[in-house]
C-alpha cells in the first residue's frame, strides 16, 4: 500500500500542529507517517513560550535512516527553522528523494504570532529549497515575505511565487477579508480555484500543518495534484467543523472526526 509519507518538522506541545498534527492526519487519512524532528517547541493554544533547535547532524541522520530503511511515497516540511536546518533538507532531498513528492508548508508565524522561522532563513528557503519543490503552500502572510510585497491579486502572486523554482503553488485565502475563502492553485500552466464559506472559530490552531499534510498523504497514496488538494481541503473543513473546543486560545482541530 502507498502512502509513506516523510514529515520533517517541529513538534507542537500541544498537539494541534506541527509532527502531532501532521501524523495524526496522515495516520486519518490511511498513510503511514515517519518523522524527522526539527525542533521541539514549548506551546499550547495560547502561545509559544519556548523552540529548542535539534542539531542539523540528528536532522539528517533520522531522515536519511528512515528514507533508507523504509522509503517513502511522499515529503512534507514544516518548521525548519533557520538556514542550515534548510540547507540540511535540501541536500537529502537532492542526494536522496528528487523522485518523491514533496509538499512544502513554509511556517513562519504560529497562529499565536511568535516567529517560526528566523529572517536570515527567506532567502535559503529561496533559493535551497523550493527549486526541488512539488507543491508549495504558504498563506498570505507567507507569500508577502517570500515576494516581499503586499498582494493585491492572488492569481497573479500565485504566479509570481513559482519564480522562485516550485512545480506547483497554493496560495491559501483564509487570512484574506470576507465570508468565503478563496485558495488558488498555479500548477505551472493554469489557475484553479475553490472556494467555501469561512467558518467563524477560534478552533483553527494547526491548519496549515494540517492541509499540507493532508495533501502529501494523498500524493503519496497516487491521487493527481487537484484531486490531493480537494480531497484535503474538505477533511480541513470538517476537522475544523468538529473541533473539541480545547484550550483558551486557538484551540485544535479534530483530527479524527472522518473516522467516527
Amino acid at each position: 500500500m502507498k502512502g509513506r509519507i516523510l514529515i520533517i518538522a517541529g513538534s507542537d506541545s500541544g498537539g494541534g500542529a506541527g509532527i502531532q498534527g501532521d501524523i495524526k492526519t496522515v495516520s486519518a487519512l490511511g498513510g503511514y507517517a515517519m518523522t524527522a524532528i526539527t525542533a521541539i517547541t514549548v506551546q499550547n493554544t495560547v502561545a509559544v513560550s519556548g523552540v529548542h533547535p535539534v542539531p542539523t547532524a540528528i536532522i539528517d541522520a533520522q531522515m536519511r535512516v528512515v528514507f533508507d530503511d523504509l522509503g517513502a511515497d511522499a515529503i512534507k516540511t514544516g518548521m525548519l527553522h533557520d538556514a542550515a536546518v534548510i540547507e540540511t533538507v535540501a541536500n537529502f532531498i537532492t542526494e536522496k528523494a528528487m523522485h518523491v513528492p514533496s509538499v512544502i508548508d513554509p511556517v513562519m508565524i504560529s497562529k499565536s504570532g511568535n516567529a517560526l522561522l528566523h529572517a536570515n532563513a527567506i532567502n535559503a528557503l529561496k533559493e535551497k529549497l523550493l527549486p526541488l519543490t512539488t507543491l508549495i503552500t504558504p498563506n498570505i502572510p507567507e507569500a508577502q515575505a517570500l515576494l516581499g510585497h503586499a498582494i493585491t491579486n492572488m492569481q497573479d502572486a500565485a504566479r509570481e511565487l513559482a519564480q522562485f523554482g516550485s512545480r506547483a503553488v497554493l496560495l491559501k485565502g483564509g487570512h484574506a477579508q470576507g465570508d468565503v475563502i478563496t485558495d488558488v492553485l498555479w500548477d505551472g500552466k493554469e489557475i484553479h480555484e475553490w472556494q467555501s464559506p469561512r467558518i467563524v472559530t477560534p478552533h483553527t490552531h494547526g491548519t496549515g500543518c494540517t492541509l499540507a499534510s493532508a495533501i502529501a498523504v494523498s500524493l503519496g497514496q497516487g491521487l493527481p495534484l487537484k484531486e490531493s488538494i480537494s480531497r484535503a481541503r474538505d477533511y480541513v473543513i470538517g476537522a475544523i467543523k468538529h473541533a473539541p473546543s480545547y484550550g483558551h486560545g486557538h484551540g485544535p482541530l479534530n483530527h479524527s472526526w472522518n473516522n467516527r
